[in-house]
């Protein structure tokens, strides 16, 4: 029986970049469903709006070669010699050794999110749904950004489901968006230094992790979070 969850943001948290930025420069040869994607704009717009504006480049490319394309592209990603931040690496195989149940919770897509929580031994993924027709073209409208209060949500759906006390569960995140999340469990952990999380972070005594980054394979030694 699952006694804790623990919810792990994923760029900049425990990838060492943004999957969509990464993706973005490699969909296009990868998908090769003859579309071209134009400039992404993001001056002046709040991160829902600009996943949503992000997505809405993919309309009319088949679900299948989408998914595809993001396979081949973590697996390229992730051959890399940065490309994990490693003292989240090792606290998710913590968790993992202590029998928690491990969740990846990212304002990224579904298909870019599912292979790295197959690479991990992850079973639960609660990330942003792309929609597509009864042909499986994709309409590039997204049901719900998981950002903000999204992330809240579902995790908060999902404590509900196993059966578990939101004060025995944690929670990994690099950004202010991830707050609401963080502010759920009784264990949160902030990543990096953003300057609101810090704040929180220091005046309520949370845990901290750095932003050294390594290879996906690397064995560090295990860290003493408690």
């Amino acid at each position: 029986m699952t006694r804790r969850i623990a919810f792990f943001d994923v760029d900049e948290t425990l990838l060492a970049g943004k999957t969509l930025r990464e993706f973005w420069h490699v969909a296009a040869r990868l998908v090769g469903e003859g579309w071209a994607p134009g400039v992404l704009r993001t001056s002046g717009a709040d991160r829902e709006t600009l996943n949503r504006a992000y997505f809405a480049h993919f309309a009319g490319a088949r679900r299948s070669s989408f998914d595809e394309a993001a396979r081949q592209w973590y697996a390229q990603f992730r051959s890399g010699p940065h490309a994990y931040l490693t003292e989240s690496l090792d606290a998710l195989r913590r968790h993992q050794g202590e029998g928690d149940e491990v969740v990846l919770v990212t304002g990224s897509g579904v298909a870019l999110a599912r292979p790295v929580a197959e690479d991990l031994g992850v079973r639960h993924v609660l990330a942003t749904e792309q929609l597509a027709d009864a042909a499986g073209v994709l309409t590039g409208e997204v049901r719900r950004p998981m950002i903000g209060a999204a992330k809240q949500d579902a995790a908060a759906a999902l404590i509900r489901r196993f059966g578990v006390r939101a004060r025995d569960c944690w929670a990994y995140g690099d950004h202010e968006s991830d707050l609401p999340l963080l502010s759920l469990v009784g264990h949160p952990v902030v990543v990096g230094d953003d300057p609101v999380l810090a704040a929180r972070g220091t005046a309520q005594d949370w845990h901290f992790l750095g932003t050294r980054t390594g290879p996906r394979f690397e064995r560090s030694a295990l860290l003493q979070v408690s």
